[in-house]
């Protein structure tokens, strides 16, 4: 390839053999630019001059690079070679597959036409062909103006960004494999800015190319669950399809899905239900053994359209043609080369090779012995490190390589040569996975756990995973503790299947009681993040027989108690947190004891010991300091702001809330922030901050269901009641306790079936059906007596005597809300059951009451009163006087103080009978 005056000449050896591009513009300034940027042995090309030339040459998009004379960055490709002509040279002409290329340049003739796409799955016996047709696909599309994407699926040795789908999403950005973080940082943002992904699925790309989460978007995907996650990242590379197309209609490539895992297998529906709708077309191959493309992964393309191509054998003239590839076809040897092949591609390239090279006087028996016969024929120091890359895997990186031979200077030359492996970006791959199979298979069990400690030991600051994989190849007995760091590492990244398939393999290699213990210990705090709480309980029982010491047995209560707390076994989760604080208050188990007080801090809320749930959390607070932990501080903050919630201390509660949601902020814990943010809107209620109140619950809301947390965006619904009820803004209510008691009943969360039931009753009494409201909270109450009538039982039947017209019935409401706020319940009970009775007093004229109930709520606050409370104690006592005829100066300049503060804090339900009151004065 000749760069000149502004012409790229590609020559070749086939009917296209001289082509001729002219690139317009200032290409010659920029190529002699790009020249000095070039290392060497490299050519580098603008992005003009890679356009006019996809279906000629093979390139690696390189990002931007800095150009003198160029305001803007500039994007780069590097030449790899020629597209016909490097296949070729590897493995001889293209033969056969005649009805698969005019099935495949038909279909790419259609998407063309139409804007429209399908998926074509190429299936076959390993060495049939399904890499090379491939190939031949990209080389058929990239001549019609398609650009080309692939991504492979390895069975071992995927380093970080080198999956498959990985893979894709950095070549369809025009990312290099090896691209810095300013690259990628870059390319997600052009991303964004050109319309290919909307702004909030950045979160999603930046996991996607490993980029670290910017603060407030980590705190997002924090909060999400699992799930959520991985249909975003999904949906992200969708649409990176989908918007790629738009500039120039796409192949995308994916190889050996038979060892796809079922998160790539998931991608991959996704993709082929998108390139349905958009010019491009999904290419996979897969072996005929272990194929996953079964019938569910079909039913989920949604009718997308799919053809597969099941590849057979060569037939015998084909196979005579692709040998005069390589030699003469006139020999009996190469007749028996031909016959020994039995039509396989890969069998009969291997043997022609060895016949090229004049190494073989009789046929071999199989793939591997002619690898081996091949390899044998290198350079000892050349058969050194083709043994040594198979260990690496199917893709290796040089470095790795060269740590492994202990010789800095190795360079794979002799490797290209023999075409045993060939060149990916900065790496290298093996010509074909049978070629690394059949070399690793010839060393010796001893030599093979010798390289992979050595590969273990080269990969240890640089990947924990294929830390633990070589490891576990080494046969190293530090294997299963590896693959417990890879699998936190992997949690921490929120890649939660790869951290269960870690720990899983951790335990089927664990001999030591202790490392089984650990990993199984951590597999059930996994499976409990996850949401199967079943599950992990199953795992720290196991983990409590396994542990050969209580120290070890302590974060397996703990998990225990956790999920008891889940199936409400209150009294055994105690049991279990009682055993595990007296080992960790022996052994200093500082983080530990946080756990264990915020947990039964949490247990002693539902069993309404509200001073012991502060004590707990007050505790867990201060280990958490002590420990060094923010998130456990953060948890025990929320802990304080319920506890003092519960007990009525809204200024305080609010006080916490704002500590927990401000850490949460600083650090980024999006799931603790979620589950606190609609709490501090509705003690700001109690504060008077209405607005303020309001923006916080529907806030609280909007986030919960951007990352699917259902629990707290149920929560989050139902607490738009408290801003709502004093406002007046009575539709606003219905809408989202109405969409509140749909997640009420999808969780099963019949605790605050009450709640939604009572919250539904007081609309209707505003829109006149005061029947309706009734029932509703009859409903209600028996709900309430089911679940644990101190939760919400009182404030229910507060608004059932304001609601009744029966007196008996009333008075029963009344009576039995005495008896159990006496008895002790959760605070908002005192506040809503005494607002409700005394209005109820009120409207029935029984003065005497109003002002005893005002009272009584005064009582109930003062340790710390609250605008809200204040307002409504002075508005029942200012009412009942005037209704007792207290007219005088004192009693209307108290009721025009309460109207100026109803309007001011926004208490508009409040008001008529306060202007009703100065209107007849």
């Amino acid at each position: 390839i000749g760069i000149a005056s502004g012409q790229v000449v590609a020559s070749g050896t086939g009917s296209d053999a001289h082509r001729e591009y002219t690139v317009t513009g200032n290409s010659v300034n920029l190529a002699s630019r790009l020249q000095d940027k070039a290392k060497g042995g490299e050519t580098l090309i603008s992005q003009a001059v890679q356009r006019a030339v996809t279906d000629a040459v093979e390139s690696a998009p390189m990002g931007e690079i800095e150009v003198k004379g160029f305001v803007e960055p500039v994007p780069v490709w590097r030449l790899e070679g020629l597209r016909g002509d490097v296949a070729a040279a590897r493995h001889g002409p293209f033969v056969g597959r005649r009805v698969e290329r005019r099935q495949f340049g038909a279909l790419i003739e259609e998407c063309l036409e139409t804007g429209s796409g399908q998926t074509i799955l190429a299936r076959g016996e390993a060495g049939i062909g399904k890499t090379r047709l491939v190939e031949e696909f990209a080389a058929l599309a990239a001549a019609i103006g398609f650009a080309c994407h692939k991504g492979l699926v390895l069975d071992f040795g995927v380093g970080k960004g080198q999956d498959a789908v990985r893979a894709l999403v950095r070549s369809l950005l025009g990312l290099a494999g090896g691209s810095d973080k300013t690259a990628r940082e870059a390319a997600a943002n052009r991303a964004v800015a050109v319309g290919w992904l909307e702004a909030d699925a950045r979160v999603f790309l930046n996991d996607l190319l490993d980029l670290p989460q910017p603060l407030e978007l980590r705190a997002l995907y924090d909060a999400m669950d699992n799930a959520t996650r991985n249909d975003g990242k999904q949906a992200a590379v969708a649409n990176l399809v989908r918007g790629s197309s738009r500039a120039r209609p796409i192949l995308v490539a994916v190889e050996d899905v038979h060892w796809a895992d079922a998160l790539t297998l998931a991608h991959l529906a996704g993709i082929a239900a998108t390139v349905a709708d958009c010019p491009a077309v999904l290419v996979m191959t897969s072996r005929v053994e272990g194929d996953p493309i079964d019938h569910s992964w079909r039913a989920s393309l949604r009718g997308s359209p799919l053809t597969t191509m099941d590849l057979q054998p060569l037939r015998a003239a084909e196979a005579e043609e692709m040998a005069g590839g390589f030699v003469e076809t006139g020999s009996a040897f190469v007749r028996d080369c031909i016959a020994r092949a039995e039509g396989n591609p890969m069998f009969l390239e291997q043997l022609l090779r060895n016949a090229e090279e004049g190494a073989l006087t009789e046929v071999p028996g199989s793939i591997q012995s002619l690898v081996l016969a091949r390899m044998d024929r290198l350079e000892p120091r050349d058969k050194q490190a083709l043994q040594a890359a198979s260990v690496l895997g199917q893709r290796f990186v040089p470095d790795a390589l060269r740590a492994l031979l202990e010789d800095t200077a190795y360079d794979c030359k002799a490797l290209l040569e023999y075409y045993l492996v060939r060149p990916e970006g900065d790496n290298y791959l093996f010509d074909h996975a049978l070629i690394q199979e059949g070399v690793y298979s010839s060393l010796l069990q001893a030599r093979k756990r010798e390289l992979h400690r050595r590969a273990a030991d080269w990969f240890a600051d640089h990947d924990p995973a294929l830390y633990a994989e070589h490891l576990d190849r080494a046969e190293d007995p530090e294997a299963p503790g590896a693959y417990l760091t890879a699998a936190r590492g992997q949690a921490a990244a929120y890649h939660y299947e790869r951290a269960v398939d870690a720990v899983e393999r951790g335990l089927a290699l664990a001999k030591d009681a202790s490392d089984r213990c650990a990993l199984t210990c951590f597999h059930g705090e996994l499976l409990h993040d996850q949401g199967d709480i079943s599950a992990s309980m199953e795992a720290y029982h196991a983990a409590l027989d396994l542990a050969s010491s209580d120290a070890e047995r302590v974060p397996a209560w703990i998990g225990v108690a956790a999920g008891m707390r889940m199936t409400d076994a209150y009294d055994d989760a105690l049991e279990a947190l009682d055993r595990a604080e007296a080992v960790a208050a022996r052994h200093g188990m500082g983080l530990e004891l946080s756990r264990i007080h915020h947990l039964r801090g949490n247990l002693y809320f539902p069993l309404g010991n509200m001073e012991g749930c502060l004590d707990q959390h007050g505790r867990a607070l201060e280990y958490a300091r002590g420990a060094g932990s923010p998130e456990s501080e953060a948890r025990a903050l929320g802990g304080l702001a319920d506890a003092e919630y519960a007990r009525g201390r809204m200024r305080t509660a609010n006080g916490y809330f704002q500590q927990c949601i401000a850490l949460c902020r600083e650090h980024g814990f999006g799931r603790i922030e979620v589950a606190n943010l609609c709490m501090r809107g509705v003690t700001r209620c109690y504060l008077g901050e209405l607005q303020d109140a309001l923006e916080d619950t529907l806030a609280a809301v909007e986030a919960a269901a951007r990352v699917n947390h259902q629990r707290a965006e149920m929560i989050g619904h139902l607490c738009v009641h408290y801003p709502t009820i004093e406002t007046g803004d009575w539709p606003l209510l219905k809408e989202y306790t109405e969409r509140g008691a749909v997640l009420v009943k999808r969780l099963g969360a019949r605790r605050f079936e009450a709640d939604c039931l009572h919250f539904l009753a007081r609309g209707h009494v505003v829109d006149g059906r005061r029947g309706e409201a009734l029932a509703l909270l009859r409903q209600a109450l028996a709900v309430s007596r089911e679940t644990g009538i101190a939760y919400c039982g009182p404030r229910v039947l507060g608004q059932l005597a304001l609601t009744t017209d029966d007196p008996e019935e009333r008075k029963r409401a009344i009576e039995e809300g005495e008896s159990i706020l006496q008895s002790g319940a959760v605070a908002h009970n005192y506040l809503w059951f005494y607002r409700d009775v005394m209005e109820t007093a009120l409207n029935n004229g029984d003065w005497n009451s109003a002002e005893s109930y005002a009272q009584a709520l005064e009582d109930f606050t003062r340790a710390e009163p609250l605008p809200w409370s204040d307002f409504f104690i002075a508005r029942g006592r200012a009412l009942a006087a005037f209704g007792r005829g207290e007219r005088d100066a004192a009693t209307i300049d108290e009721l025009r103080r309460l109207r100026d503060e109803a309007e001011r804090i926004g208490f508009m339900t409040a008001l008529p009978e306060i202007e009703a009151a100065l209107e007849a004065s």
